[in-house]
């Protein structure tokens, strides 16, 4: 164990290593995420690849030093590809008891822990449910332990500049962050000028953490307690431009090119929930592009405005997590039954009522796929990495202009938070967006099909000759007036449903990574792909015959789902859900023998424990 009062004189040793995990906990109120993000963001201009994973607590701000108010940020960084945030770590840097205690399991033996040893009081010991101090019991010797008294170092910095001592404390997880960066050579630059721009009219606040980052890193290179340290070199990577996404943000943006494509105006019509509020955040800063964001006082306000901004001619969408899908139901099946273009975006979190708000969980896709009263088929589609839900918010809005139906686009919490690298695209690399527009003159007909797709026909009112009835009362299969007519209602139960089968043309067959027949086939969709991807990877390294079918398409399913399936001995389907996945596909390829592998803990799957279950089923 290294403390800050004495020196290593053994000349430090630069590894050079392919990757590391390191996960940064403490207090809600220690800046934990704006830690990790900073160590991300800075990995990236230096062209690591990376995958990260957030975690923190439901409560707005929990109570201090508690076990369940701990706030953490993970992050992997490498040279090579990374798909996930990864299992085990390399380095825990831990600001209080409690964020030791509740994340020591996940270090490395042999590893590094810092801990800020100013923060191990009595009572922070008590409340972290410490017997004993682990600093000095020697329960952690099995790890290489640097103590540094990170808050009165951050005071010693900053005692020239009449801070408050609220304002100092803030400062010290700067200190942690600039000892991390001397450890990963990493380059204090990118972080200092975050501070100039996101406080440029608060100068006081700027000098004071760049003082306390350079502080943490020199403090690390001249005391010489560090014995170690470690160069991750740049990923090789696709040429391009890239930036740090994560998943709201891409969807924002995915939206946005959509909107540009297609030709119409945006609308957004959101009731705030976690963890779907940004996507709102993100869209309300881009007016200059004609976007129209409407924060609504309920969910059913947020999806009638938008119902009623579809209506009128515009690209509509709406943001919620699984709560408010449940209260956004019945006016789905009005957008289903009148047949206007509508994209509801549903970031999933742990279930149900108000569960897990701030965990990840796929529990919402039967809600999707079946929660509305009545027969209310719609598109569902899925995003499977932050970058990717660019490409799928797109999709979204592609197939609902071009079927003239709504569509549930599922991420969830892992996604929205998470980051990775994006490789910018322009909105003239996007596949084209047709419409179903009748213009002015044109003899129309308000529920007259195309042949092929059976969408309708789009009429804006207002336009002259082209007025027509929608309404939630079922309509007549031609005119669109009201008809309680049984042999009609049969017919466009029908017909609607008919119209969700054919997007299966319109949509990529699916295709197995890493083997195309074996002995397993590992199925997942949403946001498991990282985890089931690398874990399929090492099972092939290690000998094993194993494929990953991963779905982004989900109702309608893939023309080819079934001989995919059939190519392989035995099929597991992994879910962060009770098995729901599962359900649909045994609903349409009943022939095929499934298990299962579930978890419903608010956290995503690790490699090593898909590797072990993988094993188990072979």
């Amino acid at each position: 164990m290294i403390t800050d009062s004495k020196s290593n004189t053994t000349p430090k040793a630069n590894e050079v290593v392919q990757n590391v995990v390191i996960r940064f906990v403490g207090d809600s109120g220690d800046g934990m995420q704006l830690t990790g993000t900073q160590f991300s963001d800075t990995s990236a201009m230096f062209g690591n690849d990376i995958a990260t994973f957030p975690n923190y607590p439901s409560e707005i701000r929990a109570p201090q030093g508690s076990l369940y108010g701990v706030s953490g940020f993970q992050v992997q960084i490498g040279s090579l590809d990374i798909t996930t945030p990864g299992d085990s770590v390399d380095l825990l840097v831990a600001m209080n008891p409690a964020g030791l205690k509740t994340n020591l399991s996940a270090l490395k033996p042999g590893q590094m822990l810092i801990v800020d040893t100013d923060s191990f009081t009595k009572k922070n010991l008590e409340k972290a449910h410490y017997d004993t101090n682990p600093l000095e019991d020697g329960s952690l010797d099995n790890y290489k332990v640097i103590e540094v008294a990170m808050t009165t170092h951050t005071k010693e910095a900053l005692k020239e500049m009449g801070l408050d001592n609220k304002s100092v404390i803030r400062s010290k997880n700067m200190f942690a962050l600039g000892m991390v960066y001397f450890i990963y050579d990493r380059s204090m630059d990118h972080t200092i000028e975050f501070f100039q721009k996101k406080f440029k009219k608060k100068p006081t606040i700027v000098e004071a953490n760049t003082k306390v980052l350079k502080a943490g890193y020199f403090f690390a290179e001249t005391m010489e307690i560090i014995s170690t340290t470690y160069h991750v070199g740049p990923a090789t990577m696709d040429k391009g431009v890239y930036r740090m996404i994560n998943g709201n943000t891409a969807t924002a943006w995915g939206l946005l090119a959509a909107s540009q494509n297609s030709g119409f105006e945006l609308f957004l019509g959101s009731y705030p929930i976690t963890p779907a509020t940004d996507i709102l955040h993100e869209l309300s800063k881009h007016r200059y592009f004609g976007i129209k964001t409407f924060q609504a006082e309920d969910e059913i306000a947020g999806i009638t405005s938008s119902i009623g901004a579809s209506f009128a001619g515009d690209l509509a969408i709406t943001t919620t997590s699984g709560p408010g899908l449940a209260l956004k139901g019945e006016a789905i099946g009005l957008a289903m039954m009148i047949e206007l273009p509508l994209v509801i975006v549903n970031v999933q979190r742990g279930g149900p009522s108000t569960g897990l708000p701030t965990k990840t969980e796929q529990s919402d896709l039967l809600q999707a796929m079946y929660g509305r009263n009545g027969e209310s088929p719609i598109i569902v589609i899925a995003a499977s990495t932050p970058s990717n839900s660019f490409d799928f918010a797109y999709e979204a809005c592609k197939l609902a202009l071009e079927h003239m139906t709504p569509v549930i686009l599922l991420t969830d919490g892992y996604i929205a938070n998470g980051s990775a690298p994006w490789k910018i695209k322009k909105a003239s690399d996007m596949p084209p967006i047709t419409n179903r527009l009748v213009k002015e003159g044109e003899n129309h007909v308000p529920y007259k099909r195309d042949e092929k797709s059976l969408a309708r026909n789009w009429a804006i009112p207002g336009t002259p000759n082209l007025e027509h009835r929608v309404g939630g009362l079922e309509k007549d299969k031609t005119t669109g007036n009201v008809s309680q007519e049984p042999l009609n209602h049969q017919y466009q139960t029908e017909i609607r449903a008919e119209k969700v089968r054919r997007v299966q043309d319109y949509i990529p067959e699916i295709k197995s990574e890493f083997q195309e027949e074996g002995d397993l086939l590992v199925v997942g969709w949403g946001g498991t792909y990282g985890g089931l991807s690398a874990a399929v990877n090492q099972m092939n390294i290690e000998g094993y015959k194993v494929g990953h079918l991963h779905f982004n398409y989900i109702n309608p399913l893939p023309k080819n789902t079934l001989e995919v399936l059939k190519k392989f001995k035995k099929v597991i389907v992994c879910e962060l859900n009770a098995g729901q996945m599962v359900k649909v596909l045994q609903n349409n390829y009943p022939e095929i023998t499934y298990s299962q592998y579930n978890k419903a803990q608010g956290l995503p799957f690790t490699t090593t424990e898909l590797i072990d279950k993988f094993k188990q089923v072979l």
